[in-house]
């Protein structure tokens, strides 16, 4: 089983003008809980940890997980508010996020609260910023020190620089989790933001000799390359019709963790053994995923049929 831990939010998208402001449509999301979803669509047993409120906004988190198959036992729910992402879209269908968190639920998950995650779990999820943000921070800083010498590790830094805009914060975390993590993946433009001007090949090589087995960056429509022991591969981006991106990363991450899983390969040897071929059956299985996300509006993650 899977167990993926972070925020569950509304993503708030503006969609036209009115006569008196804007009108908005809320959209279930937040990095981990599309991760998660993505598994379920997937065919993953998946649960979620994380911080979920009370009123309205909880409530209807709630019943998205129930609605997806995703499990609950390790749900937080606490009695704060929901985070809210405002999203704006540019020409291309990029998002920009701001965000309005402070106080809420997903920021006030402590290390008491890990006795809810399964003990059969041996799969784990992190990132976005519940890996930067105290008390939850500390949380999963604990259970990534209790479970990394058994379990796969996965790890998206996924940077919201408007939630913690200090950058060495992001990475010092990274740092702290390369040796503990299994597979990384990480935007070419998270690196861009964390080191301006420096190879993502530089990179791949430092993660790799902290320890990380399987290191991807992904580089939006242009594709995405890999690095294990067997070497490097690169693959170039599938054709889509762009409506957004908001989801598209979460969606090449539940891809990923999928094909490992049904390749029997969840675990640190497996990812280890990885050759090139392997590396290139799971990057385009997880490009082809992605892109059905491209194509639809928000984080409409696919199902497996139609990957």
């Amino acid at each position: 089983m899977f167990i993926v831990c972070g925020e569950a939010l509304f993503d708030v998208f503006a969609t036209a003008e009115t006569a008196t402001g804007l009108a908005f449509d809320g959209r279930i999301g937040g990095s981990p809980f599309n991760v998660a979803m993505g598994l379920s669509r997937l065919g993953q047993p998946v649960g979620f940890f994380g911080g979920i409120g009370t009123g309205f906004a909880g409530e209807r988190l709630m019943k998205a997980l129930v609605d997806e198959r995703i499990a609950t036992e390790a749900v937080v729910q606490l009695d704060a508010p929901t985070t809210l992402s405002l999203i704006g879209l540019d020409a291309r269908g990029v998002p920009s996020y701001s965000f309005y968190g402070e106080g809420c639920a997903d920021r006030l998950v402590r290390p008491a609260h890990l006795d809810r995650i399964p003990a059969a779990a041996r799969a784990f999820h992190f990132g976005s910023y519940a890996m930067v943000v105290a008390p939850t921070a500390e949380a999963q800083r604990a259970l990534v020190e209790r479970e990394h010498a058994r379990s796969l590790i996965s790890y998206d830094p996924n940077i919201r620089a408007n939630v913690e805009p200090d950058l060495q914060v992001w990475r010092d975390t990274l740092a702290w989790m390369l040796p503990r993590t299994t597979l990384l993946k990480v935007s070419d433009e998270d690196l861009g933001l964390l080191w301006p001007g420096r190879p993502v090949e530089d990179f791949a090589a430092e993660a790799r000799a902290a320890g990380v087995p399987w290191v991807v960056v992904t580089r939006g429509g242009e594709g995405a390359s890999g690095w294990t022991a067997a070497g490097r591969i690169d693959l170039p981006g599938e054709r889509v019709t762009v409506i957004d991106t908001v989801g598209a990363g979460d969606t090449f991450q539940a891809a990923l963790l999928t094909w490992l899983a049904e390749q029997g390969r969840l675990d640190r040897a497996g990812v280890a053994a990885l050759d090139l071929d392997a590396q290139r059956a799971a990057l385009g299985f997880a490009m082809r995923a992605a892109a059905i996300t491209c194509s639809r509006r928000g984080a409409d993650l696919p199902r497996r049929a139609e990957v």
